[in-house]
């Protein structure tokens, strides 16, 4: 216990003073605290902090006919991060230190071929798609490699700072990136396929429409640009539209991505001939036969 303290992972914080640890279910009291003291500490949004601590107060207090609150309890005192479970297994089952070396090893291995990878495909989509095949035809191979560095150099600035300011737990942050590639990418992916109206013009503005509607509802609840203390309205089920997560509102996105991108398609020219076809060629191979039953 006392390692993973060193950590950050485990935190004991004795709310009442009376120098003992209570851990029991305290319906969010303890944790609302803590909330409230690293938003007083950090300036974040303390209004909304001390909001949710009354509401828990008021739960924890008719908790076991208000035998919490007799015997001063204020809150579970123990703060448990919830990654600790993975990162601890290999010690909980007492492995030697090669084998939880080798397991570290491993993970790290992963994660940075998977950033490797993702920093190769953004360089390249912005130094080649966009640079090249769109803003600056007549750039040299030279001037294209420098724009990949740049915009490589960029990305790992921002990848490093939501490492370090990240808008929640591993499973949150997963979830808010695949509501993103949602409602953005999603959509034009499928109507490229499936539609053979849907022209450039349209496909862009579904993207951006899809995306900058699910961006400002995340950062309007975890704060803009997830930076701490910018959120418009607290992170609660109270505060949602229509009940809707920011974790899961890339649906809502990709839906305005779909309509954004069919209104503005079938209100300006359709695609060349040439493009229909190709549409056309990806949904039935040139060649290929009916279905024959056997």
């Amino acid at each position: 216990m006392a390692t993973w303290e060193d950590t950050g992972l485990i935190k004991y914080n004795d709310l009442n003073n009376d120098g003992r640890i209570q851990m029991y279910n305290d319906s969010g009291l303890g944790a609302a605290q803590v909330a409230l003291n690293t938003a007083e500490a950090d300036g974040g949004d303390v209004t909304a902090a001390t909001a949710e601590v009354a509401k828990a107060q008021a739960a924890h207090d008719q908790e076991l006919d208000g035998r919490f609150a007799e015997a001063g309890w204020a809150g579970n005192e123990l703060d448990v991060n919830n990654d600790i479970l993975v990162l601890a297994n290999p010690e909980i089952a007492q492995l030697p230190p090669w084998v939880i070396g080798l397991i570290a090893a491993g993970g790290l291995a992963a994660a940075l071929s998977t950033a490797a990878g993702l920093l190769l495909a953004i360089s390249s989509a912005i130094s080649h798609d966009l640079i090249k095949r769109n803003l600056n035809p007549n750039i040299t191979d030279k001037g294209e490699l420098q724009v990949a560095r740049i915009s490589m150099a960029i990305a790992i600035v921002v990848a490093t700072w939501l490492g370090l300011n990240p808008p929640g737990f591993a499973a949150q942050v997963v979830a808010l990136a695949f509501g993103i590639a949602g409602a953005s990418l999603f959509p034009a992916l499928m109507m490229g396929i499936f539609s053979k109206r849907i022209n450039n013009l349209g496909a862009i503005c579904g993207m951006l429409a899809g995306l900058i509607t699910t961006l400002v509802y995340i950062f309007v609840f975890k704060g803009w640009f997830f930076i701490s203390g910018t959120a418009n309205f607290p992170d609660t089920a109270e505060y949602w539209l229509f009940g809707i997560s920011p974790l899961s509102f890339g649906a809502i996105g990709a839906l305005i991505n779909f309509a954004v991108a069919f209104i503005v398609s079938y209100s300006t020219k359709a695609p060349p001939l040439h493009i229909q076809e190709l549409v056309e060629s990806v949904r039935s191979p040139r060649g290929a036969g009916g279905a024959i039953d056997h």
